[in-house]
């Protein structure tokens, strides 16, 4: 439950379209619903004004699509996530929940059911390489379901970095920016100097033998000299993209 379906609870309860015990009923599903292998976090939404996501990892496809359908049963408009979903978990959800929309991120997928509004943030996502894109585009997906349509500038990592000179309008003109990089993460401290915007980085875990599976890019990201970088884990765009959206207005 959000914030408006709290309030347009409350109003029904005063207008006399419900009675007591219904609005009673409906709130006993706050804080949480407790599915037995789950629970639920209902009150998530009041908090954040964003919903508890559904991570696919370790989860069965059955338990995926139970949780998913217990958030969507919830009144409100908060976006229901279902993130780093296979392809059997993807197609329980759809099974039971329609009407969600697929994005492929590699071999996994993020799905997304009833998106936010449009807001009007300018956010860009800038890639290293191509190889980083997967984490890009489940970062862009989790922004398109808070409301907000992020630019996608790919490929402009620092050993040929004219490729991100061509896009600083761009970036210098943006309302938040995140950086995806694996290698040595060094891309996250140029864009960072070159925008006034806050900038989160997302160090991947591409690269060779000392790049340690992310662990060098993300050091780097952490002993940036850029000042005020945010730095998320590996591999983590949901997490960049749920910064930007706390971030923005």
């Amino acid at each position: 439950m959000d914030e408006p379906a709290l309030r347009q609870l409350l109003d029904d309860l005063r207008a006399g379209v419900i009675g007591p015990d219904d609005a009673v009923a409906r709130l006993r599903r706050l804080p949480f619903a407790d599915l037995g292998f789950a629970r639920v976090d209902h009150h998530r939404a009041l908090r954040q004004r964003a919903g508890e996501a559904v991570y696919g990892p370790g989860k069965t496809a059955h338990q995926c699509a139970e949780i998913v359908a217990e958030l969507l049963a919830e009144p409100g408009q908060t976006p229901v996530l279902l993130t780093r979903a296979d392809d059997e978990q993807v197609a329980a959800c759809l099974d039971i929940s329609p009407d969600g929309l697929v994005t492929r991120s590699g071999s996994l997928s993020t799905v997304c059911w009833r998106p936010a509004p449009v807001r009007t943030g300018r956010v860009v996502v800038v890639t290293a390489g191509t190889a980083d894109l997967p984490v890009a585009e489940e970062c862009m997906a989790v922004l398109g379901a808070f409301g907000l349509r992020p630019l996608l500038v790919a490929d402009c990592g620092v050993a040929g970095v004219h490729r991100l000179l061509a896009s600083a309008d761009d970036v210098a003109d943006a309302d938040a920016v995140v950086v995806v990089a694996g290698m040595e993460g060094a891309l996250a401290s140029l864009v960072a100097g070159i925008t006034a915007a806050p900038v989160v980085a997302v160090p991947v875990s591409t690269g060779y033998g000392a790049a340690l599976d992310g662990i060098t890019a993300l050091l780097a990201m952490h002993a940036s000299c850029a000042a005020g970088l945010t730095v998320v884990g590996i591999d983590n765009g949901f997490g960049a993209a749920c910064a930007i959206a706390r971030i923005l207005p």
